[in-house]
């Protein structure tokens, strides 16, 4: 499989995804747990079926020291026990913000009102825009079909 195009060869649109790594780059600086963001990372992408996302935030999770069991469990993580409570409501969150068309209204209520219960403000605030920020990524790599399987960890940064 090959790529429709070089997101990074092509000069116009690396201007472009250098911001968007410049904001995934901040976002490592949050306050917000590093796996929390991967487990986020790792979920939507798995919606959106972006295999590159996939499997570059599978593997930068085991490389920063994340378990394989927790891992296989993301996309059945309301049976999984492995997930502590806010975990499980940045996981309910990352959901229903990925998925805003299939829900009325967006993202419900209820599940900002459980993630407010695990997250401070500026927790909130980076767990939204980790959201938004892999949902573009995910985007970008599935419109291109950005082959996925090769990905080193730390390979962008």
């Amino acid at each position: 499989m090959e790529a429709r195009l070089n997101l990074l060869g092509d000069p116009a649109a690396a201007g472009y995804l250098k911001h968007l790594v410049a904001a995934g780059a901040a976002l490592s600086k949050s306050p917000l747990p590093a796996a929390t963001r991967e487990l986020v990372n790792l979920r939507a992408s798995q919606i959106n079926g972006c295999g590159f996302c996939t499997d570059m935030h599978t593997k930068d999770a085991v490389h920063a020291g994340e378990t394989q069991q927790r891992l296989h469990l993301v996309a059945a993580w309301r049976e999984a026990t492995v997930f502590d409570d806010a975990e499980r409501a940045a996981l309910e969150l990352a959901e229903e913000g990925t998925r805003i068309a299939d829900g009325a209204g967006g993202v419900s209520d209820e599940v900002w009102a459980n993630a407010a219960k695990h997250y401070s403000e500026e927790q909130l605030g980076a767990l939204v825009t980790q959201i938004a920020l892999i949902n573009a990524f995910n985007r970008m790599n599935v419109i291109v079909r950005q082959p996925a399987g090769d990905y080193q960890p730390g390979q962008f940064g």
